[in-house]
């Protein structure tokens, strides 16, 4: 898909690759863009930012919660009114919880609304209109944890899988009928995510991680190529293959890699 004059939707747009991704589609061409974030003056900062960098371009910013699949909605009804349609929807938003057993059912619940539950609410909002005209696109922001794993973080390697298959389902049920779907599956992102809000936590994924930017720079290219796998990181496609051809093998790897991780970072391991 070319995105010159098409229109996009961005959530968890605030910070990130979120940010990132406004941005870059405003760059790219598109002539609409709406900033969604549950930080509602976050969007609106990042929009104002869009619309400086790329004059030509409609934006608009609008807190919304991605759990609420009411909130994804309006979301969705004000970009189709603002703009005529949605061309793109990057569904990006996501949390991570460093935790195992230990997480209460609450806060299962909590993460699976938002990595999960998320990208449904916004195939529900949008893919009547995307259906009717026989063409769009659904940019999810996953991870490469929906492909290989997560250490310390059983919630966010559950749900990144489920949002995975939710995706592959959705391009399967649809693709034949113009909807096209993507998945960033990126390691470390430069983020507060990786960091953390004070930019002082360690972990085993910094060493690799990228910028946001770099992120967005490789999901435009893999929206042009209609690429299912967008790869920040291309060595994630190696450790994929790794694991499709000998399981036993792979896990004996990542149980290695786990303690590795453990002795040298602890509790602090993305």
């Amino acid at each position: 898909m070319e995105i010159r004059n098409k229109t996009v939707v961005v959530t968890g747009a605030a910070t990130g690759i979120g940010r990132a991704l406004a941005l870059a589609f405003a760059a790219g061409g598109a002539r609409g863009v709406a900033v969604a974030d549950l930080d509602g003056k976050g969007a609106q900062a990042v929009a104002e930012e869009v619309a400086k960098a790329s004059p030509d371009c409609q934006v608009f910013a609008q807190q919304t919660d991605v759990a609420d699949a009411a909130a994804v909605q309006a979301l969705a009804d004000a970009a189709t009114q603002r703009f005529g349609q949605i061309d793109v929807f990057c569904s990006n938003a996501g949390i991570i919880l460093r935790k195992g057993l230990d997480a209460s059912a609450e806060e299962w619940q909590r993460i699976w609304e938002i990595n999960v539950m998320a990208h449904i609410h916004a195939s529900r909002a949008v893919l009547p209109q995307m259906l009717a005209r026989g063409d769009g696109y659904f940019v999810n922001t996953v991870s490469a944890a929906g492909l290989l794993s997560q250490i310390g973080s059983a919630p966010y390697a559950v749900t990144k899988h489920a949002a995975i298959g939710f995706a592959e389902w959705l391009s399967i049920t649809y693709g034949d009928r113009g909807i096209k779907v993507s998945c960033i599956c990126p390691q470390g992102v430069q983020t507060r995510m990786l960091f953390g809000e004070d930019g002082e936590r360690k972990g085993f994924l910094q060493a690799g991680s990228v910028t946001p930017e770099h992120v967005a720079q490789v999901t435009l290219e893999g929206v042009k190529d209609e690429r299912f796998l967008i790869l920040p990181h291309p060595e994630v496609l190696e450790y994929y293959q790794r694991k499709g051809q000998d399981y036993d093998r792979w896990l004996k790897g990542m149980r290695r890699l786990h303690d590795k991780v453990m002795a040298e970072f602890g509790g602090t391991v993305v």
